[in-house]
């Protein structure tokens, strides 16, 4: 028997703003709110155990120290690369530069509170 990833989760200053964008990003709905103030998103329809794991934007007190030590990939389904890139400046994400020489198959971006993610070149079929 094997394990599957059924959430990650991502301390963030602002977990309604986090849970927008990544929203936004991944086609995802609020599933459910925490009396923490974490919020749960995933994909509609499927929510917690589905296919693809689910994102909790949990609150943190303080500023992060250092680099998120994980880091996010994500791929277009529905177009390619470069108009997925122009979709996600426009709801906010912003180019990073880690040192690329320009000929990788990705573009390393951070989301509104500066975690960094990939988007690749690989198009995914929709599940």
């Amino acid at each position: 028997m094997a394990c599957r990833i059924s959430e990650l989760v991502v301390d963030a200053a602002d977990p309604e703003g986090l849970a927008a964008f990544w929203s936004d990003v991944l086609g995802y709905v609020e599933l459910g709110r925490e009396d923490d103030g974490s919020i749960e998103i995933g994909p509609p329809g499927a929510g917690f155990g589905g296919p693809q794991p689910t994102l909790v934007l949990s609150p943190r007190s303080g500023p992060r120290a250092g680099k998120l030590p994980l880091h996010i990939d994500v791929s277009a389904t529905d177009r390619d690369q470069d108009a997925e890139l122009e979709r996600l400046l426009a709801l906010g994400a912003r180019r990073v530069d880690i040192g690329q020489s320009g000929d990788e198959g990705w573009h390393v971006l951070a989301d509104p509170e500066g975690n960094e993610f990939c988007l690749l070149r690989t198009r995914l079929k929709p599940l």
